[in-house]
């Protein structure tokens, strides 16, 4: 039963007694088209290990398995994790686990599934009150994952893929491309959802990838978010918490850096140029 279909879902939830809940954010896909995009997009090959977080009643999930991928589903919601068995048709590929994502051991359960250097793929609608909380959770897990293909609301997607000197850009944008190369893959519109949400949405694709090298990362991330904090202010200023001004100064100058810079403006590879500049000025004195 194609669960895309509006009036196939709406029968299966009255059947079952479930009805979408908006504490957890649920807003279940009810078009084919966006399901085979996402399945296009996210590049799915036979025999995959697929991580869907959030599968709800199983659209995706079953379009994810008709691809002959191996689905690992994590639904919080019991009301609909017993329903999810009934979608796999080959013992094995389709494993349901009732559980938080955030309490979830991910990189764990994928470690032990995983064989001869493969990497699993996340595909998944995010629940979009947790979606900044997941991805800060899975992107760094370049060695059990090579491809993250989320929804996300459209403002959302716009901010994790925008590009420096635009309003979008933010901490988090660098953070997401510290870790992966991401793009906007395409819009979904609200109608697309039962119940509808009051935004439209978007598909994010985050390619995973070696980052690049940095003396401390959790330093470098805190200089990236206490920039971002003041983001209106140069960097000269906005960075006085972290760093004396004079290093500040500095370190822009040996950059060739204006002194009026503000965060915005900088790409990752200048944000971590700034940092190991900034770093090895304090190391000295």
């Amino acid at each position: 039963m194609p669960l895309y279909r509006p009036s196939e879902l709406k029968n299966f939830l009255i059947e079952n007694g479930v009805s979408p809940k908006k504490v957890l954010s649920q807003n279940f896909l009810i078009d084919g088209n966006v399901l085979k995009k996402i399945i296009h997009v996210a590049n799915i090959q036979p025999s995959e290990l697929i991580l869907e977080i959030g599968p709800g009643p199983g659209a995706l999930t079953e379009q994810l398995l008709n691809s002959q991928a191996s689905v690992i589903a994590v639904e919080k919601d019991r009301d609909l994790c017993r329903l999810l068995p009934r979608l796999s048709e080959h013992p094995g590929a389709l494993k349901v686990c009732q559980a938080d994502i955030m309490d979830f051991p991910i990189h764990d359960t994928l470690k032990s599934l995983l064989k001869n250097q493969q990497k699993a793929k996340v595909v998944a609608n995010l629940p979009y009150h947790l979606t900044t909380p997941i991805l800060e959770k899975i992107v760094p897990m370049r060695d059990t994952l090579s491809k993250v293909v989320v929804m996300v609301q459209d403002e959302v997607a716009r901010r994790f893929t925008a590009k420096p000197g635009t309003s979008d850009y933010s901490s988090f944008t660098v953070f997401l491309n510290y870790y992966a190369d991401c793009h906007y893959a395409f819009q979904v519109k609200r109608n697309s959802f039962h119940p509808a949400p009051k935004v439209d949405s978007a598909i994010v694709v985050l390619d995973l990838k070696q980052p690049p090298k940095v003396s401390d990362e959790t330093r470098f991330f805190n200089l990236t978010r206490t920039a971002f904090q003041m983001r209106r202010k140069m960097l000269r200023r906005s960075l006085i918490g972290v760093y004396p001004k004079e290093t500040i100064v500095y370190a822009l100058e040996q950059l060739n850096m204006d002194p009026h810079t503000r965060p915005e403006q900088l790409s990752l590879e200048q944000f971590v140029e700034l940092f190991e500049t900034l770093e090895r000025a304090i190391s000295q004195k």
